[in-house]
């Protein structure tokens, strides 16, 4: 460790591999854990966050409470397991299940006395939250539908199989959480083997996605590590296409910081991937900035060191040359929802959720809907990438009796709800997320009403213009590869990014800046206008933006390693 080190890195390395005192602060009196034990808690799942409505409302210095994320490989779930999700939420958070974009569940608003509850009754049912956050390989996303390919299940089989074997090994989340036998044992009396991670595990968070060819459900080139499988004629896994220094994250002031698209590293075949993986992984643990956590993704080492360089270190570890990547062809943004044919003959039904979030509402009982639906015909849960759920394995003699209980709880069928509505994505943002410096999920669904109403004007609302928004410029939902992409830079003004890709091959770029939210809407709507006046026949948003230059050069973002 150097000097130079940033203090998280020192925390991560004295943690005793990821206890610090967590055992120790649990059983405190307080409701809260110091600013030390939080960096160690995200190894774990959890996020400290304060409620800063109700701090309002209260008027408290700081109103605690945790969002637990549950690890969750290529967003497949049982119907026990998503069952578990639902009365657990009821149980200890808030009453939601807010599906994520790298298809997970969090449960929000949990108090410091029920995370030992809420972890172990998931660990029952075989969910870990170990590793949904932190300095590690997160959760490892893959195209989740059983869409009509008897290669489809092992594409997700490898999804869990990179997730099993990049887990930290230390058992200190069994120890503080699940069973407590050995919770407060220091690193000298229980030392363990990181052999991937070490001490100080990564310099900061790692991303990883599957896509299927010619899918890309999963935004593969915003990873730090894409794979893109490679199908034979008879329907064979040969290999995957490996993409590498994908990432979304930017800060406002630092102009050092940018999202990238990852860049085509090679291709290789599928019994020797989690190998290649392993070692760039390993590459990032020992090269990537551990000053500078700004600078510290996989992305930026990528951009400075460039594929060249990057490749020559890479085998020189494995110890042999790796075939060229293979050409990826044309890409679409799949939503897979409504009813569809599955592989084995059985069907699976889309449903939309409206930024991820599963609550019931006085017009629509989403969550009781999914709960009896699931809970009747023990359906497997598959989460989609774009924050919506897959009910899979349905006979056809019950779909009929599925239709009726949608109808009953209100439960909108995806060609009922416009383009915009089905390919918008939000991130929670406030009250609760500590990065959140405006609003995301709460004021989303009426500014892309709005946009409805403007889009039917203009007669674009057949068209995929897709809009993603976020409370800060971290880029959970992925603004930075949207048609148009909402950014919060301050309290109620957003920076606004236009001319991505639907496909996710292209970066948009800042359009305007600091505009107040009551004004996005017409902002855009004059963009909308131009575009439905000049646009070529079938030419779609980002393209037209692009052709026509509409950002200012001074603006732009350029497509970092182009």
């Amino acid at each position: 460790m150097t000097k130079k080190s940033s203090k998280v890195e020192l925390i991560k390395e004295e943690s005793g591999n990821l206890r610090g005192d967590l055992a120790t602060q649990l059983h405190n009196g307080q409701n809260y854990f110091d600013k030390n034990a939080i960096q160690i808690l995200k190894f774990h799942g959890i996020y400290q966050q304060d409620d800063r409505d109700l701090r309002r409302i209260k008027g408290r210095d700081k109103e605690w409470s945790f969002m637990i994320r549950s690890r969750i490989p290529g967003g497949g779930l049982t119907a026990t397991q998503y069952l578990a999700h639902d009365r657990l939420a009821d149980t200890y958070a808030n009453g939601t299940i807010r599906l994520t974009t790298r298809q997970t569940i969090q449960f929000h608003g949990v108090v410091r006395g029920d995370l030992s509850s809420t972890l172990r009754e998931l660990h029952d049912e075989m969910i870990i939250a170990l590793g949904a956050c932190g300095d590690i390989v997160r959760n490892v996303m893959c195209c989740p539908a059983p869409a009509g390919s008897r290669t489809d299940h092992v594409i997700q089989e490898y999804a869990q199989k990179l997730s099993d074997h990049l887990l930290p090994r230390s058992k200190a989340y069994y120890e503080i959480w699940i069973d407590g036998e050995k919770a407060g044992s220091s690193q000298q009396n229980d030392p363990e083997h990181e052999p991937l991670y070490g001490k100080n595990y990564l310099p900061r968070k790692f991303k990883i996605g599957i896509a299927w060819p010619g899918d890309n459900c999963v935004d593969v080139f915003t990873h730090d590590i894409g794979l893109v499988a490679t199908i034979n004629d008879h329907d064979e896994l040969q290999g995957f296409t490996i993409l590498v220094g994908g990432g979304m994250g930017m800060n406002h002031k630092k102009k050092e910081t940018f999202p990238r698209l990852a860049d085509p590293l090679a291709w290789v075949p599928h019994e020797e991937v989690i190998d290649v993986v392993t070692h760039i992984v390993a590459i990032q643990r020992d090269y990537g900035d551990r000053e500078n956590r700004k600078h510290a993704r996989f992305k930026y080492l990528i951009d400075e060191w460039g594929i060249p360089k990057f490749k020559k270190e890479l085998e020189d570890r494995l110890g042999y040359r790796l075939a060229p990547p293979l050409d990826l062809g044309d890409m679409r943004p799949e939503l897979h929802l409504g009813w569809n044919r599955q592989a084995d003959g059985r069907w699976y039904l889309g449903i939309s959720v409206e930024n991820g979030r599963i609550k019931d509402t006085p017009e629509i009982r989403l969550k009781t809907g999914l709960r009896e639906i699931i809970r009747r015909f023990g359906t497997d849960v598959r989460l989609t990438p774009n924050q919506d759920i897959l009910l899979t394995n349905i006979s056809e003699e019950d779909q009929h009796a599925i239709e009726q209980m949608i109808r009953e709880h209100n439960i909108p069928h995806d060609y009922t709800l416009s383009n915009a509505r089905r390919y918008s994505m939000a991130c929670p943002a406030l009250p609760t997320c500590g990065l959140a410096v405006a609003e995301s999920e709460r004021v989303f669904p009426g500014i892309i009403r709005e946009l409805e109403q403007v889009l039917e004007e203009l007669g674009l609302d057949k068209e995929v213009i897709t809009f993603r928004m976020t409370g800060c410029p971290n880029g959970c939902a992925r603004p930075y590869v949207a048609d148009i992409g909402f950014v919060g830079h301050s309290m109620n003004k957003y920076d606004i990014f236009i001319g991505g890709d639907p496909a996710g091959r292209r970066l948009n770029s800042l359009y305007r800046g600091l505009v107040p939210l009551e004004e996005l809407v017409e902002t855009v709507k004059t963009l909308l206008v131009q575009y439905q006046n000049e646009r070529y026949e079938g030419e779609k948003f980002g393209d037209y933006v692009a052709r026509v230059n509409l950002v200012d050069e001074t603006n732009q973002i350029s497509e970092a390693g182009s």
